[in-house]
């Protein structure tokens, strides 16, 4: 197999799993570069997942997107956060079925949602409500 069809066999699954709206953890990443005799599995853990849907020019979104960018960074490895433009892409808004924006929803770490907010929510209602679900980021673990 050649080394442009790997990478485009590759890309497409990772494609797919971002289109269903679900991300599985438990599937093994090989590299594209890598020789087909001697595959070096890359294993992604399983985490909690904020989606966050909402728009860059609505006021509620706007004042949450610094809150997001510092869960990443805080959490990264730990929580996956997603922001999801739903007035540059409409179908994301049906695909979640949301009635406002922004809107949050909390999936497990296998994908199933727990919990959905509408409105600006803070930093601190949110590490509350991960709590609350049975996921505590003040350990080390964090995933369910």
């Amino acid at each position: 197999m050649t080394n442009l069809l790997k990478t485009t066999l590759v890309a497409t699954s990772l494609t797919l799993l971002t289109l269903a709206g679900v991300t599985v953890f438990s599937e093994t990443a090989v590299a594209a570069d890598t020789p087909a005799a001697s595959p070096s599995p890359t294993v992604i853990a399983p985490m909690p997942r904020l989606v966050d849907l909402g728009a860059s020019k609505c006021i509620p979104c706007k004042m949450m997107a610094p809150i997001l960018d510092g869960l990443k960074k805080e959490y990264e490895g730990r929580m996956q956060v997603d922001f999801i433009d739903v007035w540059q892409n409409p179908d994301a808004g049906k695909q979640y079925a949301i009635k406002m924006i922004p809107t949050q929803i909390f999936f497990d770490a296998v994908g199933k949602e727990l919990f959905r907010h509408e409105g600006f929510i803070s930093k601190e209602d949110i590490l509350k409500k991960w709590k609350e679900l049975g996921v505590d980021f003040s350990e080390k673990k964090g995933a369910l």
